[in-house]
């Protein structure tokens, strides 16, 4: 980390002085004159410390102590004040201010405040970084839930992409939680302290376009159905990627924006750009067993925001969840267990399935579940499940399972 220093000053034979006093002692100061200098400088994630005279001309010295806590309260700001203008020093560590040192003050005691103040800044930024990092190893835990394998593959594929800032493209089949998805990535990113802003692709001009990527600066920027930008809204996106210091932008579709490049309809230098990386979520129907998880959590979610009793949820009803396809994904079943959760409905099979058609799907979704986890080994796959050899293979006929389709 670069220990850093900015030295804010009207005085310029002083500011000049400090300044060599600091670069000798490898502390890389930043030289300001003034408020409106020094303010530029100042931002949450600034390594160093801040020493600025009091009685300057304009905004003074105890002006930007106010505006550096505003900008983070942790921030160290030592003051200097004239020769014995002690109640003025007092104000400012009444202020807030981290010490004060009367001007004009000795090489070894600036050293000796500052070198104070940087090693209380250095354990501040540790200790927001291991919070940060905490709490980003929660996040693609507490939000992407699920016992299947794809939701793991899914947790894994977050982190991964989490770790680069490429812009991200994440598809998936409508209601399966693309902007959840981009809020882990967010979360578990090193821009997970700025701001996370959502926009809809339809409808958004180019002069909405920008003034969000203003507003994500320093964060990330998440299109929902990004193919429904305009064409003059997708090249307003396309310069804005082009900037240096841009946003993250994650991207979520349901549409085949590859063929949509192709046919002309999505312009294919957007489509290559935002494919940098590209996480795709798989609808609920291919990962049936992590519908009873999901949809117990939803209705205690359901009760807590409505104050109302946790009801159970058998079996029977789990496993009339899991016999269903929900085409409407994680949304569908949101829906669902907000009204189970309030006694509204039970749920009920789509399109009339009988018990018999209920129990095979239940049973398919279970016997691709185990395939998955033994990566298609047959023998392994049928002693987890507790089922005769033959037994097995007949199951897997009946569902038109072949083991060697789930093998890495």
């Amino acid at each position: 980390m670069t220990r850093r220093v900015l030295l804010v000053d009207d005085d310029s034979a002083v500011r000049d002085a400090l300044g060599q006093t600091l670069e000798l002692a490898d502390l890389n100061p930043v030289l300001a004159g003034s408020y409106i200098e020094a303010k530029d400088h100042i931002t949450p994630d600034f390594t160093g410390v801040v020493v600025s005279d009091i009685r300057m001309p304009g905004k003074d010295g105890f002006a930007l102590l106010d505006y550096a806590h505003g900008v983070d309260p942790d921030l160290p700001v030592v003051l200097l004040t004239g020769e014995g203008d002690v109640p003025t020093a007092v104000r400012g560590m009444a202020a807030g201010a981290f010490d004060f040192l009367e001007k004009p003050c000795a090489p070894s005691d600036l050293l000796a405040v500052v070198e104070r103040a940087l090693k209380t800044r250095a354990l501040v930024l540790e200790n927001r970084s291991l919070r940060a990092q905490v709490e980003a190893g929660d996040a693609a835990a507490r939000l992407l839930r699920g016992t299947s394998a794809l939701s793991s593959k899914m947790r894994s594929d977050a982190r991964k992409v989490a770790q680069t800032m490429a812009d991200v493209l994440i598809t998936g089949e409508p209601g399966v939680g693309t902007a959840k998805m981009a809020e882990v990535i967010h979360l578990l990113s090193a821009v997970s302290r700025g701001p996370f802003i959502k926009i809809a692709g339809a409808g958004t001009d180019p002069d909405t376009l920008h003034a969000r990527f203003d507003e994500a600066e320093g964060g990330s920027l998440f299109i929902d159905e990004v193919a429904g930008l305009g064409q003059p809204a997708q090249f307003a996106l396309l310069e804005r990627l082009e900037v240096p210091a841009a946003p993250r932008v994650l991207a979520g579709t349901y549409h085949d924006l590859d063929a949509r490049a192709q046919a002309g309809t999505f312009n294919p230098d957007l489509f290559y750009r935002l494919e940098a990386a590209r996480i795709h979520i798989p609808p609920l129907r291919d990962r049936r067993e992590d519908i009873p998880t999901l949809f117990r959590h939803y209705v205690a979610i359901t009760c807590e925001q409505a104050a109302l009793p946790a009801p159970e949820v058998p079996q029977e009803v789990t496993q009339r969840l899991m016999a269903q396809d929900w085409p409407g994904n994680a949304r569908a079943l949101m829906n669902a267990a907000m009204r189970y959760a309030m006694g509204l409905s039970e749920p009920d099979a789509e399109g009339g399935l009988g018990l018999a058609e209920r129990m095979a799907e239940v049973e398919r979704a279970f016997l691709i579940e185990a395939l998955r986890t033994h990566g298609g080994r047959a023998s392994d796959t049928a002693q987890s499940l507790g089922l005769p050899r033959k037994t097995f293979y007949d199951k897997l006929a009946r569902h038109g399972l072949k083991p060697e389709d789930f093998r890495a």
